[in-house]
């Protein structure tokens, strides 16, 4: 009797949706196929899991391959972190395929340690705003730093871990547009994040307020100050926060009402053209001493051709650009935008680069990329293509332990990396995930820093666009100097910034104990 009982509950609660299943009509699978139509459902929502650990070869998921997973986490872990029996990806056929090209001799000394250079700083081979005389230019430290990506879209948890994992490796750490929270207070050096709807210094407006951006910058370790226009995700578009999502201390952190819906526009409204926004960057750096520049996506040229006719008197610019590619994102957006509005990464970089080299304004602006570049090969070609420094985002991402779930947009992310469900989120172990996001940027700053003495040089910075080739399968290949019709001499810093860069690097070069030469060993003389 109590065996038919038990059984009886399960079955009437499957004949109850059996029978909810054939009457209603907005699901045609369900009518014809009830209660098992719901495993259809159950399969999608778990879908991006199953391809990634299941049915997809290791260079086969997207956005990032297992492979490219695989590598952030056993360097966040600082684990071993090679491949064995060869590559998996099919270089002899695949078009477009990125090959980095060593040189047999050097003047660099050896290595030998499997971890050297791991403790080795790396810094920008540029001041920062220190061509236009900025009051607090310098120079960044580290050549990768956190990318922007706010409270709000992020865990208090993943941003708190994310600053305290940039500080220990000596990176700074992007605020996103969301405004600079407690959470971004945990001893990184920061660059603020200027968006269109002005998060953490508006007024009750919601007008650009410049003297609580001022306040704001003097309460903060705040190095950099840098204007988005637009962002590879969505390029153009704006944003909403719904005002049931508007928490007390999102509400003080962004500067907002509570119970109201927050909106982002999608351009800004204290500046309308390149004149105004030049001014608008003047008055800025005047006002807090800080580099100021720009971040974009690249899609009309028109307002890149203007910005470097405007800035070729040299009164006023921007000290550093951001190009984001459009194959880059943190954000959520409709479909069309992540697919097929703006440029990736390469294409969009080299063209505007390639409008301030025409101008010979190069040498006197930052570059720094965006766009998958956390991973060593790519973060090659964008050095080789003009980069100063590289921005990276879901990269840090997977050292916190991401999983590529794809569920950012929906609350629900399964490692407490995107969510504020308190659930979720107390799964993440900051000072644990803190020590993960150190050991990727370190190694990400190791391997690269290796490829360039496999070019011979001594600094990323100096690898040129001759090194580095696009191959497509078998049949031809061409260097990216080529490809992008660079000039002899572009993509590299000016003579000056190469030499105190060299005097940089060999002064810091690691010592024996790393397997190194010693700190007093020469290195080759920069390649025009």
């Amino acid at each position: 009797m109590e065996w038919s009982k038990a059984l009886g509950i399960p079955a009437a609660a499957l004949a109850a949706v059996a029978s909810y299943d054939m009457l209603q009509r907005k699901h045609s699978l369900l009518r014809n196929f009830p209660v098992v139509g719901h495993g259809r459902h159950l399969l999608e929502a778990v879908g991006p899991e199953l391809r990634q650990y299941i049915i997809t070869r290791n260079d086969e998921e997207r956005p990032f391959t297992r492979d490219q997973r695989r590598w952030v986490y056993a360097s966040s872990k600082q684990e071993n972190n090679t491949f064995g029996f060869g590559t998996d990806n099919d270089v002899e056929y695949t078009d477009g395929y990125t090959i980095i090209k060593h040189r047999t001799f050097s003047q660099l000394p050896a290595s030998g340690a499997p971890h050297s250079g791991e403790g080795l700083e790396v810094p920008s081979a540029k001041i920062l705003g220190g061509p236009l005389g900025r009051a607090k230019a310098f120079r960044p430290p580290s050549f990768a730093n956190i990318s922007g990506m706010s409270f709000g879209s992020l865990s208090s948890a993943a941003v708190t871990a994310l600053n305290q994992g940039a500080a220990a490796a000596g990176c700074m750490h992007n605020t996103g547009e969301g405004g600079l929270s407690r959470y971004h207070r945990n001893g990184a050096e920061l660059i603020f994040q200027i968006g269109t709807a002005y998060f953490g210094c508006r007024d009750e407006e919601g007008r650009f307020d410049l003297d609580r951006l001022v306040a704001l910058t003097e309460s903060a370790p705040v190095r950099a100050l840098e204007i988005k226009l637009s962002q590879g995700a969505k390029p153009g578009l704006g944003g909403l926060l719904p005002a049931a999502k508007v928490t007390p201390e999102i509400a003080e952190i962004r500067g907002v009402a509570m119970g109201r819906d927050v909106v982002s526009p999608s351009r800004h409204t204290a500046f309308h053209d390149v004149d105004s926004m030049l001014d608008f960057v003047e008055l800025v750096a005047s006002e807090t001493g800080l580099p100021v520049g720009i971040k974009a996506a690249v899609g009309d040229p028109t307002f890149w051709q203007s910005l470097v006719g405007s800035m070729r008197s040299g009164e006023r610019g921007v000290d550093f650009v951001t190009v984001d590619g459009g194959e880059g994102g943190t954000g959520a957006a409709p479909l069309v935008f992540t697919d097929a509005v703006s440029l990736p990464f390469r294409s969009g970089f080299a063209r505007v680069y390639g409008q301030f080299a025409e101008a010979d304004l190069a040498e006197r602006v930052t570059f720094v990329g965006s766009g998958k570049l956390g991973l060593p090969d790519n973060a090659v070609a964008a050095f080789a293509l003009g980069c100063d420094m590289l921005n990276v985002a879901r990269e840090p991402m997977f050292a916190l332990g991401c999983i590529q779930a794809q569920k950012c947009h929906t609350d629900t992310c399964p490692t407490g990396v995107a969510t504020h469900n308190r659930w979720l989120e107390r799964g993440l172990d900051v000072p644990s995930k803190a020590a993960r996001v150190e050991g990727y940027l370190r190694a990400l700053r190791r391997d690269v820093f290796k490829v360039a003495e496999a070019c011979g040089v001594a600094h990323p910075g100096l690898i040129g666009a001759d090194d580095v080739e696009v191959a497509d399968g078998n049949r031809r290949s061409v260097t990216l100097a080529e490809l992008y019709g660079y000039r002899e001499g572009w993509g590299m810093p000016s003579l000056a910034d190469r030499e105190e860069i060299i005097r940089i690097m060999t002064a810091r070069a690691p010592g024996p104990e790393d397997g190194e030469g010693s700190p007093g060993a020469t290195t080759a003389p920069p390649r025009p």
